[in-house]
């Protein structure tokens, strides 16, 4: 971390509260979680932010992970990458999960799939190229307008997110890490 975080033994207020929830929910407090807390006055609004959006969200956590994923690498964020690959394995299996990383046209997903995807892809890209047939194609493959402003709320959050993390040296965890050489690799899109 390239800046001065708040550590476990100084947290006190909403900062305690956010590590404690994190460490019952995970086990232990993430590197992304402890960057937010060099603003210690944003580290709750942007934990309650992501928590609402993920939770409440229209089209379950897998759709949201997978939105993630697709985002990260072209963001590009290695710990992001690796995080919610881990994430995601857990709902489709690990060769699913690297078939999407790859190329989520070509990972045998439904169309709807394919197409809430390359939304979130070209959110990640270019999102001033979206014009409103991007949202026609949306709609007719079976979207509303509020699962469609939920794929963009999650990919252009995890835009903000992913280059905070990367701006202030935050690193992925060991326990986020594949076993695989190879697929560590494929997901380190960004900073090693």
């Amino acid at each position: 971390m390239y800046l001065r975080t708040v550590s476990d033994e100084e947290a006190d207020g909403e900062i305690a509260e956010v590590y404690a929830a994190e460490r019952e929910a995970m086990g232990s407090v993430m590197n992304a979680t402890r960057s937010l807390s060099a603003r210690p006055d944003l580290i709750a609004p942007v934990e309650r932010l992501l928590h609402q959006m993920r939770d409440g969200f229209s089209l379950g956590l897998e759709a949201f992970r997978m939105i993630t994923l697709v985002v990260a690498k072209h963001v590009p964020s290695s710990y992001c990458s690796h995080v919610y690959f881990r994430g995601l394995t857990r709902f489709v299996g690990r060769d699913r999960a690297l078939a999407i990383q790859a190329d989520h046209r070509s990972a045998g997903l439904s169309e709807r799939d394919v197409a809430m995807l390359d939304y979130a892809e070209q959110i990640a890209v270019d999102a001033s190229r979206i014009r409103e047939s991007d949202i026609t194609r949306l709609r007719e493959v079976g979207f509303s307008d509020l699962e469609i402003a939920d794929i963009a709320y999650a990919a252009a959050f995890r835009c903000f997110l992913s280059r905070y993390f990367d701006a202030v040296g935050a690193e992925a965890e060991p326990e986020f890490l594949d076993e695989d050489a190879e697929v560590r690799s494929r997901l380190a899109v960004g900073k090693p």
